[in-house]
């Protein structure tokens, strides 16, 4: 019977999925958090929620996110959610979006879903360019532009604060998808967020799925008060009330208990391993934070032309043009994954790739 989403093939250790590593989920915490809720809340954790998010979770959220009111904030089933509704009521068929380059892979289906035309915004190994990106879209009239600005899925790189910041100068609208942000593996905190508070026209997409558990489809948008009295309005929402409520209410005992602050703590050492390994059997750098090494292929190597002599020697990537829009570029990266196989794993997964390259 099928129940998840992962797909084992025997004897491939695959460095393509950015998923959890199941014996890092919070089953028993998460379980008592569950058990606390309903004893605390009773039948308000069951029924229909507010529009915006339950309270609890929205107050807890401000306060640990630290740069957003209960005004500007909508709770949402994941990150992925967000940006499909955000593109239904921003975007009309034929508008373009500008996209990193590059970036999360899995959002150009949700973006095209809508109808747009996705544009790949200019960037360069540190990231977007910001004077040449306003340049962009003013002639192209994009509504807004999406990038993972915060140790990114591909790369793991983060865009640097100064660049950050003259974008928003030059008015870009953007979409920011934060998910990685509290999978830092250094001893400092990671860059600054936007400044909602500001009115500068940016809107944060987060999610639980990598600080909890993706299962529960739960995250949230940070907006401008206007944007987030439309999401509330919107018919499924006034049909069935808040999204996903009663997991809401559970994540809000849950963070409010300590049990978050706990359970990332133990993410970010254990990911610090995994990360470890990979890039000290690859020899490679590590990135500072999140779940990916953007590994750059040897010279005249194409990534597409290598996957499948690597999954012959037992280990599988996913090729960096997935990452482009329009599969414009990357032919030279392979982007793998370190969060969802144990060390000894990666360092294996590690030597199979070694060996599937060819001899120099």
């Amino acid at each position: 019977m099928t129940i998840v989403q992962f797909e084992h093939r025997p004897g491939i250790l695959d460095l393509g999925w950015g998923h959890p590593l199941p014996s890092l989920l919070p089953l028993g915490a998460w379980s008592g958090a569950g058990a606390e809720t309903l004893e605390t809340y009773g039948w308000q954790a069951l029924t229909y929620g507010h529009p915006t998010g339950p309270a609890p979770l929205i107050d807890w959220l401000c306060a640990h996110v630290g740069d957003a009111t209960p005004g500007q904030t909508f709770v949402t089933a994941g990150a992925s959610h967000g940006l499909a509704l955000l593109t239904q009521l921003l975007t009309g068929p034929g508008d373009v979006v500008l996209v990193d380059s590059p970036t999360y892979h899995l959002a150009f289906q949700i973006l095209t879903d809508h109808g747009v035309r996705l544009v790949p915004a200019p960037a360069d190994e540190d990231g977007l360019r910001p004077a040449e990106t306003a340049a962009l879209a003013r002639s192209l009239g994009a509504v807004f532009l999406y990038l993972v600005p915060t140790f990114g899925n591909p790369t793991g790189r983060s865009l640097p604060l100064e660049r950050r910041r003259e974008l928003v100068s030059l008015g870009v609208p953007i979409v920011e998808d934060d998910t990685y942000r509290e999978l830092y593996y250094g001893d400092g905190a990671p860059p600054a967020l936007w400044h909602l508070a500001n009115g500068h026209g940016v809107v944060r997409l987060g999610s639980f799925a990598k600080t909890v558990a993706p299962g529960l489809r739960l995250g949230w948008i940070n907006a401008a008060p206007s944007l987030i009295d439309r999401l509330a309005r919107l018919g499924y929402v006034h049909s069935g009330g808040g999204v996903n409520h009663s997991t809401a209410m559970t994540m809000a005992t849950f963070g409010t208990s300590g049990a978050y602050e706990r359970h990332v703590a133990r993410l970010r050492d254990r990911y610090r391993e995994h990360r470890d390994a990979l890039t000290g059997a690859l020899g490679v750098p590590a990135p500072d934070g999140g779940w990916f090494v953007w590994l750059r292929l040897p010279a005249g190597l194409d990534a597409e032309a290598l996957l499948p002599r690597a999954e012959r020697h037992g280990t599988s990537f996913v090729p960096g043009p997935a990452f482009y829009a329009g599969r414009g570029g990357g032919s030279d990266h392979v982007r793998l994954s370190f969060s969802h196989l144990a060390p000894a794993d990666l360092i294996e997964a590690a030597g199979r790739l070694r060996a599937a390259l060819p001899a120099e």
